[in-house]
């Protein structure tokens, strides 16, 4: 799979997942009704599903996709709760997905 494919998977997979948390973590919080269930439950189905297309080792794929989410929280950080990320979180991030390029591109028999 094309590596630009490969990663824009992991950021929908992660989107999902952030989703699927968030909403719930809302309603706990107080601050949504009840009905914010039914799409983190759905945004949930749809993260397993799309775990489901990476083509890698499931191990692999876990250990990679995991770099992505890290990025994808700050994102999130950013976008929805209005924090922007610090240098310290920037520098994070930045080993994480070089450490997931290095597991997912690595060439392999």
């Amino acid at each position: 799979m094309d590596p630009f494919k490969t990663i824009g998977l992991f950021a929908i997979t992660a989107v999902a997942e952030i989703v699927g948390c968030y909403l719930p973590y809302l309603w706990l919080r107080d601050r949504a009704g009840v009905w914010v269930l039914v799409p983190a439950a759905v945004s949930l189905a749809a993260f397993v599903w799309l775990l489901s297309l990476h083509p890698q080792a499931a191990g692999r794929t876990y250990a990679a996709y995991g770099s992505i989410y890290v990025a994808m929280a700050l994102v999130w950080l950013w976008a929805v709760d209005g924090i922007r990320p610090d240098r310290w979180d920037v520098l994070g991030a930045s080993l994480a997905l070089g450490g997931m390029a290095i597991i997912a591109f690595a060439p392999r028999p």
